[in-house]
C-alpha cells in the first residue's frame, strides 16, 4: 500500500510597523519633502509626519519580503497563496476610520497559484468578503450557505471585468462610537451617519503631528453632515459634498435605496 503525505499550512504575520509610534525615524529629506497625502494639508508638521510613515513603509517592505524568501527557500512558492491586504486606510486624519475612499481604499495583491501570477493588476471593485469565495474556488471547496461575496478568479483568469457594480463599506466603532455606513459604485461614493453628533469623533482620528495641525485651524468645531454624495469622478478626493445639489437629487435617491436594500 503506497502511503502519502499532504503537508498544508497557514500562518497569518501582523505587521505592526505603519501603527503609530511609527517605529523609524525619516531621513532628512522626507522630513522636507514628503507630500502628505489627499485630504492633508501640505505643511512642514504633516510632512515631517509622512516622513516616519515612509520609513516604517520601508521596514514593513523588507518584512513581506522575508516571508516570500522563506517560501522560496523551501520550494513552497510555487502552491502557496500570500494574500497582503489591509484593514483601514493609514493612520492618518481623515482616512483610518472614515468611509470615503481614503480610509477604505486598502492594497489588496495575491501571488501563487490559480492565475495569481504575471504581475497583473486590476480595476475591479470588489470587497474583502471576496477572498474568502476566492480560496474556496481555489481548492474546489464547495461555497457554505451563509458564505457572502463573490470569487474573484473569473477576474484573475481574465473570463469577466467585474464582479459588483457597487461595494459597501461600514464603521462602528474605532476609539468612540461613531456609526456609519457607505456604498460605492464606479462613479459614486454615499455616506450616511446615524449618531447625530454635530462635530468629528475626534477619539477615532489617532493622536499625531497632522492631527495637531486640524485642531490648530479649528476642526474641533467643524460641523459634520449626516448625509454625503460624492462624484468620483469629478471630485477624486471625495472634498465636496453634493447631498444637496437639486441636480443630482435622484442620484442621491438611489444611493439611498442601494444602501436601505444592502442593509436590510
Amino acid at each position: 500500500m503506497l502511503h502519502c503525505t499532504i503537508s498544508a499550512f497557514f500562518l497569518s504575520p501582523g505587521f505592526f510597523e505603519t501603527h503609530r509610534e511609527f517605529l523609524k525615524p525619516s531621513l532628512d529629506r522626507d522630513a522636507k519633502y514628503a507630500l502628505p497625502p489627499a485630504p492633508l494639508p501640505d505643511t512642514p508638521e504633516t510632512r515631517r509626519d509622512m516622513g516616519p510613515f515612509k520609513a516604517s513603509a520601508w521596514d514593513l517592505d523588507q518584512g513581506i519580503g522575508s516571508v516570500l524568501d522563506a517560501l522560496d527557500a523551501n520550494g513552497l512558492s510555487e502552491n502557496t497563496l500570500v494574500i497582503c491586504t489591509t484593514d483601514h486606510g493609514i493612520a492618518f486624519p481623515r482616512m483610518k476610520g472614515n468611509l470615503t475612499d481614503h480610509g477604505i481604499g486598502v492594497i489588496l495583491i495575491m501571488r501563487g497559484p490559480g492565475g495569481s501570477t504575471g504581475g497583473k493588476v486590476y480595476d475591479a471593485l470588489v470587497s474583502h468578503i471576496d477572498i474568502y469565495p476566492t480560496i474556496c474556488d481555489m481548492l474546489a471547496i464547495e461555497h457554505p450557505s451563509w458564505l457572502q461575496g463573490t470569487s474573484l478568479l473569473p477576474i484573475v483568469h481574465d473570463e469577466i471585468e467585474e464582479v459588483h457594480d457597487a461595494i459597501f463599506a461600514e464603521v462602528t466603532y474605532h476609539t468612540a462610537y461613531e456609526p456609519q455606513r457607505a456604498v460605492r459604485t464606479r462613479r459614486w461614493k454615499y455616506i450616511r451617519r446615524f449618531d447625530h453628533h454635530l462635530g468629528p469623533v475626534l477619539p477615532n482620528c489617532d493622536d499625531s503631528p497632522s492631527k495637531d495641525v486640524l485642531m490648530d485651524y479649528g476642526w474641533r468645531e467643524r460641523s459634520r453632515p449626516l448625509e454625503q454624495l460624492y462624484d468620483l469622478i469629478f471630485d477624486p478626493n471625495e472634498a465636496h459634498n453634493i447631498a444637496n445639489d437639486l441636480s443630482v437629487a435622484v442620484i442621491l435617491e438611489e444611493m439611498r435605496m442601494r444602501l436601505d436594500d444592502w442593509m436590510v
